[in-house]
């Protein structure tokens, strides 16, 4: 059995049924028979029904958000948004996805050279339990919009979610088979990516369950894109509008209790601005407040498991006896961890080589520009980054210095849909959203009349 455990209070919420082998293999071979008949449906038919999806996603928004805020601790007023992205999502591929895959013409000394693309079959989704919501219908729409069926195996923390989700697409009217839940095992992964009915997987998650997916998928001939860690560098240049820097760092680090690979993880900041930004930063998590995620008021939900939140206290007192100061918060009760400042993280402590999945925010002080572009790469992730200059030429230049999958300037690091999302590194390959994304399970099929 899985089990939906209420983070804030240790509190068991509903448990599920794990599938058995058969009831498994009946569903890969639903997904196989899916895919003959859904392929052959239109844009026009697919985009009909994920408009359907989307007004059924806005009709029971609040109930789906508390949900996730039962299932894995985000705050209900940031589990509403998540739901809101769900159905723009929904909409957006549903009207722009026939232009996304149109057939491509090429000029060549045949009579016609066409690229035309075309679905590949059942795409295992392998999904973490941060986004319960978003995670999944990010790869889902495009995905499924383009032709493909979609399996998923989500976090077995956020169960409801999981099967929420496929009971959703019924209700819209995709038809059996299109999008199906399966409750399994770790150990059942490797036995469906095998599956002849899987054509390719796709991962969010950590990596070393990234490299262990990729390399199962990789010895059977399949496509991976995997969506992995992130430590992302947060540069702030002297001529930074600090109060801009300041608010969207504290929003960052701290939205769904630091629990996002894209959350700014590493602050990189001039010697000159340092003490400002530094005290500033304190005050605003010193205003946030930690507790049970469907209070009103509450700013900070509790980290989703147990194991998570130990980790994270490891991560930050190892540091301190290297040497980082604690300049606030960092108390920890059960799954409850107080937002926390650390000064004077360097190379070599925890909290600036690993991830660290939590409300944590760490200071790194550098004495020029060149310095904090290689603080900034000095990791083995490249997900995202973010630049805080008033000269915005300058931060550009920058940006292209820095390894990472995006850079923003002046702005939160978040994933928009009409935009290319991944990393590089150990942060994983491929990308999802935006036209890159829709293309990553198609095959692109040369036709060449002579």
């Amino acid at each position: 059995m899985f089990q939906s455990i209420h983070p804030y209070d240790q509190s068991v919420i509903e448990e599920f049924q794990v599938l058995d082998h058969t009831t498994l293999h009946k569903k890969l071979d639903l997904a196989a028979k899916a895919y003959q008949s859904w392929r052959k449906e239109s844009f026009t038919s697919r985009a009909d029904r994920f408009n359907k999806l989307a007004q059924l996603i806005r009709q029971n928004r609040d109930m789906y958000a508390r949900m996730i805020s039962l299932e894995m601790g985000k705050v209900f007023h940031e589990a509403q948004p998540e739901i809101d992205r769900c159905a723009n999502t929904c909409e957006f591929y549903a009207n722009h996805a026939a232009q996304f895959l149109r057939d491509q013409e090429f000029v060549t000394e045949a009579r016609k050279s066409i690229v035309a693309w075309q679905p590949i079959g059942a795409v295992l989704a392998i999904m973490p339990w941060n986004f319960p919501f978003w995670q999944v219908l990010r790869f889902a729409i495009p995905a499924i919009m383009a032709g493909n069926v979609a399996l998923l195996k989500h976090a077995p923390n956020v169960g409801r979610a999981s099967l929420t989700i496929e009971s959703l697409f019924r209700e819209a009217g995709f038809p059996e088979g299109v999008f199906q839940s399966l409750l399994v095992e770790v150990d059942a992964v490797k036995g469906i990516i095998e599956s002849d009915v899987v054509q390719a997987v796709t991962l969010t998650g950590s990596e070393y369950a990234g490299s262990q997916v990729a390399s199962i998928a990789g010895g059977n001939i399949k496509k991976s894109v995997l969506e992995l860690g992130g430590s992302d560098p947060f540069i702030v240049l002297p001529d930074a509008d600090l109060a801009a820097a300041v608010a969207t760092a504290t929003r960052s680090r701290m939205q769904n209790a630091g629990q996002s690979c894209i959350c700014a993880k590493r602050f990189i900041v001039l010697e000159q601005v340092k003490e400002k930004f530094v005290e500033a930063f304190r005050q605003n998590i010193l205003s946030l407040r930690q507790g049970n995620p469907l209070e009103p008021g509450i700013t900070t939900g509790p980290m989703a498991r147990l194991d998570l939140a130990e980790k994270l206290e490891k991560q930050m007192r190892d540091s301190m006896k290297a040497g980082a100061i604690l300049l606030t918060g960092g108390e920890r009760s059960g799954c409850n961890f107080t937002p926390a400042l650390l000064d004077n993280v360097l190379p070599g402590m925890p909290a600036f080589d690993q991830e660290t999945f939590g409300p944590l925010a760490c200071i790194t002080t550098v004495k020029t520009e060149a310095e904090a572009i290689a603080y900034a790469n000095n990791t083995r992730y490249g997900l995202g980054a973010s630049i805080w200059s008033q000269d915005v030429e300058k931060a550009t230049v920058l940006a292209r210095e820095i390894s990472s999958g995006s850079v923003f300037i002046n702005a939160l690091v978040k994933s928009d849909m009409r935009l290319p999302f991944g990393g590089v590194k150990k942060s994983g390959y491929g990308r999802e959203l935006s036209e890159l994304g829709i293309k990553e399970f198609m095959n692109a099929k040369t036709i060449v009349t002579g």
